[in-house]
């Protein structure tokens, strides 16, 4: 019984001492709201709550804002003072205790963070290699057999990592298709082998200029290329760059080797060229779940300008939880002089199957 008292006492006392624990926001009619700071601009901030969601309230109905820690406000000139906030006017006011009072007009306030959402905020300017990358890996498969006996295997693989300095992007597709029977007299055998890749490293010099490096890679046994390397490097420039869209151009020059062979040494050809690199990179956000991505690049031979290839990478991904979703994507590449007689210039994988994301 002694131990049940204790608890009924206890429990009035914990619900009591919990807004201690919270940021609250007094409003000009006295009026409190508790919770925790989720973002804010020069109009508005938002108050996350356990009652009733995101808040959004007008700086101008607070009178003061708490926090059992402090709170950090940047400005318009990316200056960051921190302490306890009270609104003055059309000012909000940060005791420090370093400098005292810092008067912070609502207008040049950009960002007001806490503590914690601080800490994360730093955390994120030098993440370690392993952190903050997004991307997905896409499967298809289909296989028939009696009439017919053929199987085919397709496979997506996209990954980046985007922080506020740089950005990696990795990605890669293949396919693989085999006929076991024949068909109108022709032999049956591998239909389509074909695997496609790459990696890019963009470097922030500005808030819009870049630079870049980036490797091209292909392997295609129907067009007797046993690898093509594209090494690229140069300048880039970030045309459009908010959450929902991001457009880039870039250019420069690179370098190409190449080697064919259809089995024999009569005919193997290797190439070295020298060459130019233009192309666009675009992300767009369609809604709150499908993601479109596309980037196209052009490469002019230097040493002969009338031959040129071109890549073309795009997916399409609808989320359907978390980790799952369904992707569609194509791949081509073009080559204007394929050495090797009888083989065609342009090459195409369209797959679409499940997408397994992951996040780290």
């Amino acid at each position: 019984m002694k131990f049940l008292r204790v608890f009924l006492v206890a429990i009035p006392l914990l619900a009591l001492c919990s807004p201690i624990f919270a940021d609250t926001l007094t409003l000009k009619n006295y009026d409190r709201l508790t919770g925790s700071i989720v973002s804010s601009d020069g109009k508005e901030i938002t108050l996350k709550t356990a009652y009733a969601g995101e808040v959004n309230v007008q700086w101008s109905a607070v009178r003061e804002l708490a926090s059992p820690k402090p709170i950090y406000v940047v400005t318009s000139n990316n200056k960051t003072v921190n302490g306890s906030v009270t609104i003055e006017g059309s000012d909000l006011v940060v005791h420090t205790s370093a400098t005292g009072d810092v008067r912070v007009p609502l207008t040049a306030s950009t960002i007001v963070r806490s503590e914690e959402a601080q800490q994360a905020y730093d955390k994120s300017l030098h993440p370690g290699f392993f952190q903050d990358w997004t991307g997905g890996v896409n499967l298809g498969l289909a296989f028939a057999r009696g009439n017919s006996d053929t199987t085919n295997f397709t496979t997506a693989l996209t990954a980046n990592r985007k922080t506020l300095s740089d950005e990696i992007k990795i990605y890669t597709s293949s396919i693989y298709t085999t006929n076991g029977a024949a068909t109108n007299g022709s032999p049956g055998g591998v239909t389509a082998d074909a695997v496609l890749g790459g990696a890019a490293y963009n470097r922030n010099i500005t808030r819009r200029l870049f630079v870049f490096v980036s490797g091209d890679f292909t392997h295609d046994a129907l067009q007797d290329l046993t690898l093509r390397q594209i090494y690229s490097g140069g300048l880039g420039w970030h045309l459009i760059n908010n959450p929902n869209t991001t457009f880039d151009l870039f250019g420069g020059i690179n370098y190409t080797r190449e080697n064919y062979s259809d089995g024999s040494t009569v005919a193997s050809v290797s190439r070295n060229l020298p060459g130019i690199t233009a192309g666009e990179n675009l992300t767009h956000k369609l809604g709150a779940r499908s993601l479109l991505t596309e980037a196209f690049i052009f490469y002019p031979d230097l040493s002969d300008i009338s031959q040129y290839r071109f890549s073309l990478d795009s997916s399409l991904l609808t989320k359907l939880n978390s980790w799952l979703g369904w992707q569609t994507s194509l791949a081509d590449r073009y080559v204007t002089n394929p050495p090797i007689p009888g083989t065609k210039s342009n090459d195409i994988i369209f797959s679409t199957g499940l997408n397994i994301s992951f996040t780290h």
